[in-house]
């Protein structure tokens, strides 16, 4: 299979998604301070040790990477997705193509958007087809 979508693009984007995965959003003040990822600082305060505010910027950066797509780029970025989620097996390409293409790109837009793991599962399509991200850009 030959990519649609030039690789340096889908590493940038996988990149930045595992940047935005790796966020948590900041600890709402109303859930329970006993919860096992926090502890007290000296003045007795629960703290979460995992807190970390979401970068806006990073999420803007994924989305606008999937927004300078063209629609034929944005469903073989979809389809990648599906197959590194094992949703269709890689000899599947073209049902999950096909599939991805039938869709609009609102719905494309929100079924990657909705994908928590999304930078995985892109590397892990992306594997399957023998492309890598390694040594590319700030994936080295």
């Amino acid at each position: 299979m030959e990519l649609l979508t030039p690789l340096e693009t889908l590493c940038r984007l996988i990149l930045r998604a595992r940047e935005l995965e790796a966020q948590m959003p900041a600890q709402d003040p109303d859930e329970d301070p006993e919860d096992v990822d926090d502890i007290d600082d000296e003045d007795g305060e629960a703290m979460s040790v995992l807190e970390d505010e979401v970068n806006d910027s990073v999420e803007e950066e994924v989305q606008a990477v999937l927004d300078d797509l063209a629609d034929d780029q944005l469903a073989e970025v979809l389809a990648l997705a599906w197959i590194g989620r094992g949703t269709y097996d890689a000899s599947e390409w073209d049902e999950a193509f096909e599939e991805a293409s039938d869709m609009d790109a609102g719905e494309r837009m929100d079924e990657l958007n909705d994908m928590p793991l999304l930078a995985g599962y892109l590397d892990a399509g992306l594997a399957a087809f023998d492309y890598s991200c390694e040594g590319i850009g700030q994936l080295d």
